[in-house]
């Protein structure tokens, strides 16, 4: 994504009402976010949607510290989180359940735009969340692989 995209979408955010705006375009994922009424809209880059972040002791989460072998699937972009792939079907994963690297464990829909949230690796499901057709804030965390 070009310099001037992101500096019109600022622009956009800061002449309207909306507090939050989330643009992806290829691999580039744009987060334009204003915190308080009047203030200039900043912009902050993100991952590649759709991939996932693991890591031992994360000080922002409301659990206790992991061990090492522990890693944590974090939602990498705001929207709603399903945990099925429809309707009606069964969750993709479940506590306790055997899962390979890159499977896909959730779909977070932001603007339309589906992503799949995938394992970064093999392990066993440790932990969770029990939003189902709820949203997800960019950090949430989704679920624990051990």
């Amino acid at each position: 994504m070009d310099l001037l995209k992101i500096k019109t979408l600022i622009d956009f955010v800061g002449r309207s009402n909306i507090t939050e705006l989330t643009v992806t375009e290829k691999d580039v994922t744009v987060r334009i976010f204003r915190t308080s009424p009047g203030q200039k809209a900043a912009a902050e880059p993100r991952q590649k949607a759709g991939s996932t972040t693991s890591l031992g002791d994360d000080a922002g989460s409301d659990r206790p510290s992991r061990p090492e072998n522990i890693y944590a699937v974090k939602a990498p972009v705001f929207g709603v989180l399903h945990r099925t792939p429809a309707p009606g079907e069964p969750p993709f994963v479940a506590i306790g359940d055997e899962v390979e690297e890159g499977q896909t464990l959730f779909i977070i829909e932001a603007m339309k735009v589906f992503n799949t949230i995938a394992a970064p690796r093999a392990g066993r499901i440790t932990h969770l969340t029990e939003i189902d057709d709820g949203e997800v804030e960019t950090g949430d965390l989704l679920a624990e692989i051990g």
